[in-house]
């Protein structure tokens, strides 16, 4: 009996993956795009970012294409700087419907950030089958919009029928970077990297690429406090605190205090790590239930809808992590860390509670769900 003749899509099905701006978008987009060339090698795959952001450098080092739109997210604080917003956002539709035209994809996956809303509009105009992948408990606009044409909505948390239909919903959790998975707790090499011992517990401060604020001053606060406390602390500080978290560090010459800007081997301070203070971006918040490592979460109060309150929320609710609001940090994070840190039973609690919320293979889920399109 004669098989029947492969489609177009199983020959080599073209897929676009847009959004962006932020690591926490283009680390999953990247993860996303990977399972796809497992499942399909070969797939073509275009990605498609916001001019000037970081999606610009970071997609081309993964191997893979990337077409700019000059799209720009509205400015709150002062409206008049948003006429040029509109304007970029107008360009920035003819540029998706052109970039629609030219690739033809088969499917169109959105995974938040400010390129993906005049892609996906565009894909669906053409009667394109979307995806969108909507990392956070609280859904932001642009997926709020594009979700009534969109075909699969990849969601991470429970109750996101408040946002989208639920016919369309599908829980597949955030996809994070596979060098973390592999690497294991306690790993020897990660403290010879990081010059740390073994023999004692590690605290990681984690800010973002840019850094926070808030954090960051608050460790400054208290580096007398961590000088004393036998405790070893990896500080990422981020770009724009560098310099004064390295110049007030220096009084205290301690070789259990690690200062840096940014961290390559992110795998290797998660292995040391006993506990740890960050932001509550998803993708972090993935990494960290996947990984099960316990944590006190600041939220940043500067994003869309407050939306890492309650990410930081749907944790603290199943007593998974430690929640200090911004406003409160300089006054407790450093002792409740100090703390917790010294009460191992308390750590294995949080530790196991928040690795009950992890949800493994994110990206080969995803990748499923695209191919399910496909065979549509």
């Amino acid at each position: 009996m004669k098989s029947e003749p492969q489609t177009k899509q199983q020959l080599s099905p073209r897929i676009i993956i847009s959004g962006g701006g932020t690591g926490g978008h283009i680390f999953p987009a990247i993860s996303i795009a990977n399972a796809l060339k497992q499942l399909m090698p070969s797939a073509e795959i275009l990605f498609v970012g916001a001019l000037g952001r970081m999606e610009m450098e970071r997609v081309p080092q993964a191997g893979y294409s990337i077409e700019g739109l000059p799209v720009r997210g509205f400015d709150r604080k002062n409206i008049f700087k948003n006429i040029r917003v509109v304007f970029d956002l107008l360009r920035s539709m003819i540029k998706a419907r052109k970039i629609i035209r030219t690739f033809r994809p088969d499917v169109a996956i959105g995974v938040g950030g400010y390129a993906s809303g005049p892609l996906l509009r565009a894909a669906a105009a053409k009667g394109i089958p979307t995806v969108l992948q909507e990392q956070n408990s609280y859904a932001g606009v642009t997926n709020k919009l594009l979700a009534k044409k969109a075909a699969v909505i990849c969601v991470a948390y429970d109750e996101m029928e408040r946002f989208f239909p639920a016919s369309k919903l599908i829980k597949t959790g955030n996809p994070v970077r596979g060098d973390l998975l592999m690497m294991p707790s306690r790993a020897p090499e990660a403290y010879h990297y990081f010059g740390l011992s073994s023999e004692k517990p590690t605290l990681l401060i984690i800010g973002g690429s840019l850094g926070a604020r808030t954090i960051n001053h608050s460790v400054i606060a208290g580096l007398e406090r961590f000088a004393n406390s036998g405790v070893q602390v990896i500080w990422q500080t981020g770009k724009l605190y560098s310099v004064e978290a390295r110049e007030t560090s220096k009084q205290y010459h301690s070789e259990s205090l690690v200062v840096t800007d940014f961290i390559s081997r992110m795998d290797y301070a998660f292995s040391v790590a006993d506990l740890v203070i960050s932001r509550a971006g998803a993708g972090t918040i993935s990494e960290l239930c996947l990984l099960a490592k316990p944590v006190i979460l600041v939220p940043s109060p500067n994003v869309a809808e407050d939306h890492q309150t309650k990410n930081a929320m749907a944790l603290v609710n199943k007593e998974a992590a430690l929640l200090i609001k911004d406003s409160e940090a300089r006054e407790k994070l450093i002792s409740t860390a100090l703390q917790l840190i010294g009460q191992q039973e308390k750590l294995i609690q949080l530790s196991k509670n928040i690795k009950s919320l992890a949800e493994e293979d994110s990206a080969g889920r995803i990748a499923e769900q695209v191919m399910k399109l496909l065979k549509r």
